[in-house]
C-alpha cells in the first residue's frame, strides 16, 4: 500500500512578502485597476470606500476625461460613483501605462472575447501583461479577473510579464519577489440586490503567498473573501458559473421551441414549475444570449479542453442551441407575416430593446443586433427603440449607424411588426398594445394585453 504523501510544504514568507502586506494593510499601497469599464469602476469604487489610494488605467482617453470631470460613461452605476472617485485625492486616472511601476498591487479588468471562429482572444490580457512587465519590479502583487481558462494565469499571462520585464527584474522569484493570482470579476449590470462589495470574491494565487495577499486586498472592501487553493481553481469556478447559466437557459430554450409547436405556453410552464419549493430553479427563454459572459465564457472552455483531448458535447451542444435562437425568433416573425399575407421582405419592423438586459445601457453581444441583421438580409427596414440607447455604437461585430425611435402612437403604427427582444420596464407596453399592427414577444412583456391583442400579438 502506496502511503499517502505529505502536504506540500509552504515556504516561510519573504521580507518582500511581510513589507508589502504591511502596506496593504495599512492602507499605504497604491493599487492600480487596468481597465475602468463595467468591472473596473465598481471595483475602484469599492476599493476606494475601504480606504485604498487607487491609480486608474484605461486605453480609451475619454473615459479618463470623463472621470476627471465627474461624468458618468456607465449609465447603470449612477452619478454618485463617478463624482466619488473624481472628488476623492485617493483616486485619479490615466492613459499613461509607463505609470504602472508606481502602483504596488495591479488588478487587470480587460474584455476576453472571442475570435472570428469562437477561439479565445487574449489580446488584451497579453496587452496588459506585456504593460505591467514593462515597469516590473519586487514587492508588487498582480490580479487578473478577466474572465478566461484555466492556466491563463500561470501559463500566458505571467509569461507575458515576465518576457517584457526589464533587466533588472529578470531575477524576479515569483511567490518571493513577486506575486500573481487570479480573482474573477462577478459583476451583473443592473442588478440591485447586490454590488461588487456585497459578493463574496474568490481568490487564487499561483502560490500560496500570492493567495493571502489578493485576499488582504479584497478585504480592504468586499464583505466575504473566499481562498481556493490555486489561480486554476478560481479561473475553473468562474467558467463552471457562466456555464451553468448557458446551458439551463439553453434547455428552457429548447423547451420553448417544443412547447410553443405544441400551442403551449413556456412562461406559464416555468412559472408553475417554480412553484416547487426544492429541486427547481427557474430559468427562462429569449431570443439569444448577451451580455460579457454567458455568451462567451463556454467556448472559452470547449477550446482548451481539446488541448486535452476532451469532448465538451453537452456545453457545445447548449452553445449551438443558444447562438440559434435569434434565427428561430426571426422565422417566427416571418410566419406571423406570412399569416397576415405580407412577406418580410419590404416589411418595416421595430426592435424594442438593443441592450442585452432591462434596464441597463449595456449592449455587449445584444442579440438584438443579431436579429436586425437578419431581418436586413431578408430585406425587412428595421428600426430599434431602447431608452437606454438613444444611438447604437459599434461593438464587437457589429455597427448599425441607427438612432432609436420615439415610441409615439404614429411611429408605432407605422411599423409592420414589433418585435419584444429586451424588456425595459420604462417601455410604453400599454401603447405597443393600443397601436401596434402586430407584436413577436420574446420575453412575455405582453402578457397583461393577451386578451386585447388577441391574435395581434405572436409570443415566440
Amino acid at each position: 500500500m502506496t502511503p499517502p504523501s505529505a502536504p506540500a510544504i509552504t515556504p516561510s514568507p519573504s521580507a518582500t512578502y511581510s513589507a508589502l502586506a504591511s502596506r496593504i494593510k495599512s492602507n499605504e499601497s497604491v493599487v492600480g485597476i487596468i481597465g475602468l469599464g463595467y468591472v473596473g469602476l465598481p471595483l475602484a469604487h469599492t476599493l476606494h470606500a475601504g480606504g485604498c489610494r487607487l491609480l486608474g488605467f484605461d486605453i480609451d482617453p475619454a473615459k479618463i476625461v470623463a472621470l476627471k470631470e465627474g461624468r458618468n460613461y456607465l449609465q447603470h452605476l449612477g452619478d454618485g460613483m463617478v463624482k466619488d472617485l473624481s472628488a476623492s485625492s485617493r483616486f485619479s486616472a490615466t492613459s499613461d501605462m509607463s505609470r504602472l511601476g508606481e502602483c504596488d498591487v495591479v488588478i487587470v479588468c480587460v474584455p476576453t472575447p472571442l475570435g472570428r471562429h469562437q477561439e479565445p482572444d487574449l489580446t488584451y490580457v497579453i496587452n496588459s501583461g506585456i504593460a505591467i512587465g514593462k515597469t516590473l519590479r519586487k514587492g508588487q502583487l498582480v490580479i487578473l479577473e478577466s474572465t478566461t481558462y484555466p492556466r491563463t494565469t500561470r501559463d500566458d499571462f505571467l509569461p507575458a510579464m515576465l518576457a517584457a520585464a526589464p533587466a533588472s527584474a529578470k531575477e524576479i522569484k515569483v511567490g518571493e519577489d513577486l506575486f500573481v493570482a487570479f480573482s474573477p470579476e462577478r459583476e451583473d449590470p443592473g442588478r440591485k440586490t447586490h454590488t461588487t462589495r456585497s459578493t463574496p470574491k474568490l481568490v487564487g494565487g499561483v502560490d500560496p503567498h500570492s493567495t493571502e495577499l489578493a485576499a488582504m486586498l479584497y478585504e480592504k472592501g468586499v464583505e466575504t473573501v473566499v481562498r481556493v487553493s490555486s489561480a486554476e481553481v478560481a479561473e475553473a469556478a468562474k467558467l463552471l458559473e457562466n456555464i451553468f447559466r448557458a446551458v439551463n437557459i439553453a434547455m428552457v430554450n429548447e423547451m420553448k421551441i417544443v412547447l410553443t409547436a405544441m400551442g403551449i405556453d413556456v412562461w406559464e410552464v416555468v412559472r408553475a414549475a417554480s412553484t416547487k419549493p426544492f429541486g427547481f430553479m427557474p430559468f427562462y427563454p429569449g431570443p439569444g444570449l448577451g451580455g460579457h459572459c454567458i455568451p462567451i465564457d463556454p467556448f472559452y472552455l470547449t477550446w482548451k479542453a481539446r488541448e486535452y483531448g476532451r469532448p465538451t458535447r453537452f456545453i457545445e451542444l447548449a452553445g449551438e442551441i443558444n447562438t440559434s435562437m435569434p434565427h428561430y425568433v426571426v422565422d417566427q416573425l416571418a410566419h406571423a407575416l406570412n399569416e397576415r399575407g405580407k412577406p418580410v421582405k419590404n416589411a418595416k419592423v421595430l426592435i424594442i430593446g438593443l441592450a442585452y438586459k432591462s434596464d441597463v445601457d449595456d449592449t455587449r453581444e445584444s442579440p438584438s443586433f443579431e436579429l436586425i441583421e437578419l431581418l436586413r438580409e431578408r430585406g425587412a427596414t428595421v428600426g430599434y427603440h431602447d431608452p437606454h440607447v438613444p444611438e447604437s455604437f459599434p461593438v464587437r461585430k457589429h455597427d448599425l449607424k441607427m438612432k432609436s425611435v420615439e415610441l409615439t402612437k404614429d411611429n408605432i403604427a407605422a411599423y409592420d411588426v414589433v418585435l419584444i427582444s429586451t424588456a425595459h420596464s420604462t417601455t410604453d407596453y400599454a401603447a405597443l398594445a393600443k397601436h401596434s399592427q402586430l407584436v413577436v414577444d420574446t420575453r412575455d412583456a405582453m402578457r397583461k394585453w393577451t386578451s386585447e391583442m388577441g391574435d395581434r400579438l405572436v409570443r415566440a
